[in-house]
């Protein structure tokens, strides 16, 4: 290759990741995000066994029954707690809103630059919630629910995977990294075992060939 087509092929490579980091997608994990540890694979194996099975029901559904974002510090809500907590050097304004930093995706292994380009998803989403027993729960157990910093609930993630997870659960749904899977089915099992909410036999089965293979 001559020196003229390198140069030109060279600053091609430039411009064109230029361009993707304008557009709020990085190079390379500069942040990792920080769910809290879920349980080892053999306690969720122990908790997945104790959980009850049964068929799943949406009637009476309504997302708004579990009220969220919720001020958790000062002027902080849940996301912008989240945001800050998975993020890498992220600077915030006087309101809490992220004004910079970078994001690391855990699902689909993509960073951000751009808050905007990430949405907090709840591991267990809150339909699946309601479906397998938060519709008899009180609003304030719902809200605890919905806005969970202790247990590994909450995770920053790109927004469209997270759309296109929607409420699916484990047998219809998994992130696209498999190096995370493994995580992933520990954090849902733990969160559904601290909740005592139910798995339908899909999902049982499902989380049981996961596990067995973490």
């Amino acid at each position: 290759m001559s020196k003229f087509y390198a140069r030109r092929r060279l600053g091609f490579l430039a411009a064109f990741t230029g361009l993707i980091a304008s557009a709020g997608l990085l190079n390379g994990p500069a942040a990792s995000a920080a769910l809290p540890t879920p349980v080892s694979a053999a306690t969720a194996r122990t908790y997945l066994a104790s959980l009850t099975v049964a068929t799943e029901d949406r009637t009476g559904y309504d997302r708004d029954l579990f009220p969220h974002w919720i001020t958790q510090s000062g002027s902080c809500n849940t996301r912008e707690t989240v945001l800050k907590r998975d993020g890498e050097d992220v600077v915030t304004d006087s309101s809490c809103a992220a004004t910079s930093g970078s994001w690391y995706s855990p699902y689909d292994g993509a960073t951000w630059s751009a808050s905007s380009d990430v949405d907090i998803d709840h591991v267990v989403p809150l339909a699946e919630a309601w479906d397998s027993g938060a519709d008899s729960w009180t609003t304030a157990r719902r809200q605890s629910f919905a806005n969970d910093l202790t247990r590994p609930q909450l995770l920053a993630v790109t927004d469209n995977v997270n759309q296109s997870k929607g409420d699916q659960d484990p047998a219809t749904w998994m992130p696209s990294r498999s190096a995370y899977r493994c995580t992933y089915v520990r954090a849902w099992v733990q969160v559904k075992h601290y909740y005592d909410l139910s798995v339908d036999s899909a999902e049982k089965s499902a989380l049981q060939g996961y596990l067995a293979n973490c």
